[in-house]
């Protein structure tokens, strides 16, 4: 449960504007939807993807980095890190039964094998994008266990899109078709509060010495 009492004291060190953007932004806020990428190389993609799912919408997202490392660039992602809740995983079947478990539907996003087209798509259930890396897409562990494949048709000479663009192009068009669906896509009352307090404390500078404050008087 979210300490209210918190919530109200740490609410007066940030400005009205401040406050209205964060109830305006959680009410377009989802988790029915969420991203995985896996093992991307190039670091500057890995955190436009991040860029990505703040802008439209998605709160979470997941990183599997079991070759490569922590490949986020804040800078690149420009601040994105702090309002997307970011999971990190080494291992591929570890982050997929993860998911599983909390009721989404794994989609492989891939050019190849009998894919949905993205127009066609539709969402009946949680659902878990993945994304793989730039030169040779998903591994065969996403490809072997996912649900279904979802692709984008493309007709020119090339075969894939940029990692970064190809989720910029599904988040958008997936996000929009969840919002027309009567399925319960908005957070949780609880879980705009969390949000609410989780983004004002990232909002202010001299937090330590304000918590601190704040439970002396308490």
């Amino acid at each position: 449960m979210v300490d209210l009492q918190l919530l109200e004291y740490l609410e007066g060190f940030v400005t009205t504007d401040r406050k209205a953007r964060f109830l305006t932004v959680l009410e377009e806020r989802t988790k029915y939807l969420t991203i995985a990428i896996e093992d991307v190389y190039q670091m500057h993609n890995a955190s436009a993807v991040i860029r990505t799912c703040e802008v439209f919408g998605v709160q979470n997202a997941h990183v599997i980095e079991s070759r490569y490392g922590k490949r986020l660039d804040k800078d690149i992602s420009l601040g994105a890190e702090k309002w997307v809740d970011v999971f990190r995983y080494n291992d591929t079947l570890e982050c997929m039964e993860a998911l599983r478990e909390k009721g989404y539907k794994i989609v492989a996003t891939t050019p190849h094998h009998n894919a949905n087209l993205l127009a066609d798509f539709k969402i009946d259930s949680k659902i878990a994008l993945f994304f793989g890396t730039e030169k040779e897409g998903l591994s065969q562990t996403v490809l072997h266990n996912a649900d279904c494949f979802l692709k984008i048709p493309m007709v020119g000479f090339t075969e894939s899109l940029n990692i970064s663009v190809s989720a910029a192009i599904i988040l958008q068009s997936l996000t929009y078709k969840l919002k027309q669906t009567q399925l319960p896509w908005r957070l949780t009352p609880e879980e705009k509060l969390e949000k609410r307090l989780d983004w004002t404390k990232k909002s202010i500078r001299s937090l330590k010495n304000i918590m601190s404050r704040y439970k002396e008087n308490k």
